[in-house]
C-alpha cells in the first residue's frame, strides 16, 4: 500500500478594502482573477479611509469624500456583523462596479442597488448613517494597520500573515499574468527584511 499524494499546499490572503478607493477597487479585480489561477484562498476584509483619515487637515474636496464613504463600509459591516461574512465580497463587487467602471458618486442608490444585487435586505441602508457598528469596523481597520503601519491606504494585502500596502496597478492583469503577480507578490512577502516597493504612477485607474 502506497501513501496517498501530498497535497499541494494553498496560500491564504487576506484582502483589506475600502469601497470608495479605486485603486484597491483594481488590486480586488486582480485578487479575484488570482483565485482563478492560482490555489489561494482570499478572506475578504473592511477598512476605512474615512476612519484612517480622521483629525487630519485635508482638502476640501478629498475632506467631503471621506464624509460621504462612512455610509458604505458602515452597511458593509453590518451586512458581514448580521448576515454573515460571505456577503462581504458579493455586495463590494456590486458597490464598487456602479462606483468605479459605473463612474456612479450618488452613494445611497448606488448602496440600495447593491443590496438588492448582492441578495441582502434593504434594512441594511439605516446602518450606513449609525455607528451601532462602528465598533468592529474600526477593530478590522485596525486589524490591517497593525500589519502595515498607518502611513498607508488600502488596499492591504496580507499573505500566510505578512501583509503590505497595494500592490498598486492599472489595469488589472488576466489570466496568467495575475498568476505570474501573485507569485512575485508572495515570493516578496517571504522575505522577512523586505519593506516596500514603489515609483510614481503616471495613469489613473483603467477599468476594463
Amino acid at each position: 500500500m502506497t501513501d496517498s499524494p501530498q497535497q499541494a499546499v494553498r496560500d491564504t490572503a487576506d484582502f483589506w478594502f475600502d469601497p470608495a478607493c479605486p485603486w484597491a477597487w483594481m488590486t480586488s479585480r486582480w485578487m479575484t482573477e488570482v483565485q482563478r489561477v492560482r490555489d489561494v484562498d482570499v478572506r475578504w476584509h473592511v477598512m476605512s479611509l474615512s476612519v484612517l483619515n480622521e483629525g487630519r487637515d485635508l482638502p476640501e474636496e478629498y475632506r467631503a469624500l471621506m464624509d460621504d464613504s462612512w455610509a458604505a463600509v458602515r452597511v458593509l459591516t453590518a451586512a458581514k456583523e448580521l448576515y454573515g461574512e460571505e456577503h462581504l465580497k458579493p455586495l463590494y463587487d456590486a458597490l464598487g462596479t456602479r462606483r468605479h467602471p459605473g463612474g456612479r458618486k450618488d452613494t445611497w442608490a448606488i448602496i440600495r442597488e447593491s443590496l438588492d444585487e448582492a441578495g441582502l435586505p434593504q434594512s441594511l441602508v439605516a446602518y450606513g448613517d449609525t455607528e451601532e457598528f462602528d465598533e468592529q469596523l474600526r477593530a478590522s481597520h485596525a486589524e490591517a494597520i497593525a500589519l502595515v503601519g498607518d502611513e498607508v491606504g488600502t488596499p492591504v494585502v496580507a499573505v500566510n500573515g505578512t501583509a503590505f500596502f497595494g500592490p498598486v496597478m492599472t489595469p488589472a492583469p488576466k489570466g496568467e499574468d495575475a498568476g505570474r503577480l501573485w507569485d512575485g507578490f508572495v515570493l516578496v512577502t517571504s522575505v522577512p527584511g523586505f519593506y516596500e516597493l514603489k515609483r510614481t504612477r503616471t495613469k489613473g485607474p483603467v477599468f476594463d
